[in-house]
């Protein structure tokens, strides 16, 4: 287990279920605690405690009172109300070449996201600078505040083995976050922090973000690396090392360019962002860029047309040997690139068909692009913060994640058009 870790208790899971009802009548505008008891149906002690430990936390704050509008004699009763500048939970993903950030609030929605670029040389520290930078850019445009921070989670490129703090990583793994990430992060804001792989998160946030969290569940993602995740038995996993899912270095051509981890002909060298985009250039087009390489597939460009057929046929072999291996009823193929050049998911849903055709799977597997962006990892990474999903049993927890609410609800991203607000302005339109 990772240290600073713990399991779910029945205490914790009955304390939970308590915050999320009272959370859930206040996300309708502020309540007294009489006409909150009348909503929620909880005893008087029961809603005390509860509320008490949501105004510790600082997930609810005391509005104002109904002297104003109270018949009769008595002290007025206190309205409570969501504090709309809380950030209770925080979700980080750095990639090869940029970190995300994503805010949720008690009630499990994002409130605020954003994402911060850099060179793909750029060292550990400086990247860390700038996730906390991107990290303050989004409490100010959004009126936030982290003084009650309850959980941070952490995503990183390449195997990770997720079972402790800053865990060894596999030595040829080039890190995309700073040694001590865990550390620093846990210092900066004094919650518990859980760091894991980024694409498992993103298998994580995948699954959760349907109706009906999928039970068997293959992931992989395109993006400046390829990785994967697995959802197995409606859990997700891991592994004994930690490393499960590792799709990118499933050997597709023995004789092929030489990878990152020293084999050749991975297929993170086929099917990455940066080899799609250098299969092209080698046969004659002219691309830098995921834009350069839509308007090409916009034009129905010949060349690249045949680069991603290409591509998509490598990946639905790989995907069919691991479905023949764990049998899922849903593989998902994630990263941007599939959006700008979804015939590499037709094609590989196409292979993949063909590879399990002795078997009777019928229309039964579903084999689909990723419904997140790119920020899919991030979004994960607030998932395992919240440690709700029973995908997640088993999974370390927080030691102190308190949070009730859906899930779900996180993966449905800010509200669009709201501009960034001031505590005292959102609390005014609360009313």
């Amino acid at each position: 287990m990772v240290a600073g870790m713990s399991t779910t208790t029945p205490g914790t899971t009955a304390r939970r279920a308590h915050e999320g009802r009272v959370l859930g009548a206040l996300r309708d505008g502020p309540l007294s605690r009489a006409e909150l008891a009348r909503r929620v149906g909880l005893s008087r002690t029961t809603l005390s405690e509860t509320t008490a430990e949501l105004l510790r936390r600082g997930a609810v704050v005391v509005l104002d009172t109904d002297a104003a509008t109270r018949r009769g004699s008595g002290r007025p009763a206190e309205r409570l109300a969501l504090d709309p500048g809380s950030g209770q939970y925080l979700g980080v993903d750095f990639g090869h070449r940029r970190v995300r950030a994503a805010v949720a609030d008690a009630t499990r929605e994002t409130v605020a996201s954003g994402v911060e670029h850099y060179d793909d040389d750029t060292v550990g520290a400086e990247r860390l600078e700038l996730a906390f930078g991107l990290i303050d850019r989004l409490a100010r445009e959004h009126g936030l505040h982290f003084g009650e921070l309850q959980a941070v989670g952490i995503g990183v490129a390449g195997p990770h083995g997720g079972r402790r703090p800053d865990s060894e990583q596999v030595p040829w793994v080039r890190r995309t976050a700073p040694d001590g990430v865990h550390a620093a992060f846990a210092e900066r804001f004094g919650a518990p922090v859980v760091v894991d792989n980024n694409t498992r998160l993103a298998a994580l946030a995948e699954a959760v973000s349907q109706p009906e969290s999928a039970s068997d569940l293959l992931y992989v993602r395109l993006s400046d690396g390829v990785g994967g995740g697995l959802v197995v038995g409606g859990r997700i996993g891991t592994g004994a090392h930690g490393y499960a899912g590792e799709l990118g270095h499933v050997s597709v051509d023995p004789a092929g360019t030489r990878c990152r981890c020293g084999k050749r002909g991975c297929l993170e060298t086929v099917a990455s962002v940066h080899a799609v985009l250098a299969a092209c250039r080698d046969k004659g087009v002219e691309v830098e860029s995921l834009d350069d390489l839509a308007a090409a597939v916009a034009t129905s460009d010949p060349v690249v047309e045949g680069v991603l057929r290409d591509v998509g046929a490598t990946v639905g072999r790989v995907l069919g040997m691991a479905a023949l291996t764990l049998d899922p009823d849903e593989i998902v193929i994630g990263g941007e690139i599939t959006r700008v050049a979804p015939v590499i998911v037709e094609q590989a849903a196409a292979t993949l068909r063909y590879e399990l055709h002795p078997l009777p799977t019928g229309d039964s597997l579903v084999v689909r692009a990723g419904r997140l962006r790119d920020t899919d990892g991030a979004l994960g990474a607030l998932a395992a913060a919240f440690h709700l999903s029973p995908l997640l049993a088993g999974y370390p927890e927080p030691e102190t994640t308190h949070a009730p609410g859906e899930l779900r609800r996180s993966l449905r991203g800010p509200r669009p058009g709201t501009p960034p607000e001031t505590l005292h302005a959102r609390m005014r339109r609360a009313l």
